[in-house]
């Protein structure tokens, strides 16, 4: 099988603090901003257009879920511990002090891990776990 990992979804509470944090902050290049009825999904990506994205989507946006669920998604969303993603850099260092510069919550400065990464975290503005490792 040739299988490869197009898209990632991350939830959002605010398209412009994400767009900011995303774009401006991480670098990453607007793909596409879609509006539909009140809400927003932002599709951001590393620069060059190719290969895997990140869909930035409204909680509220899936109609399978019920307002008790939504209200979960939000809270859990507030405290962080809804939904991560981890990216890859061969500049640790650099990335970290760029997001450092950009003013984007640290969870954790580069740290050599036990299991054998070398790593950062970030919380961007909606609350999602973002991790950095460090490339060999």
């Amino acid at each position: 099988m040739d299988l490869t990992i197009h898209y990632t979804f991350l939830p959002h509470d605010d398209p412009d603090a994400a767009l900011t944090f995303y774009r401006d902050t991480l670098g990453f290049e607007l793909r596409n901003d879609v509006g539909y009825d009140g809400m927003r999904w932002l599709t951001v990506g590393p620069p060059g257009g190719a290969g895997t994205a990140i869909v930035l989507h409204p909680p509220a946006a899936d109609p399978g879920i019920t307002d008790d669920e939504r209200r979960t998604v939000t809270e859990m969303m507030a405290k962080g511990t809804y939904a991560s993603v981890v990216l890859a850099t061969k500049d640790l260092d650099g990335v970290f002090e760029r997001l450092q510069a950009g003013d984007a919550e640290v969870v954790q400065e580069p740290t050599q891990q036990p299991y054998g990464v070398r790593d950062c975290a970030f919380r961007d503005p909606a609350g999602n776990m973002v991790r950095i490792q460090e490339l060999s």
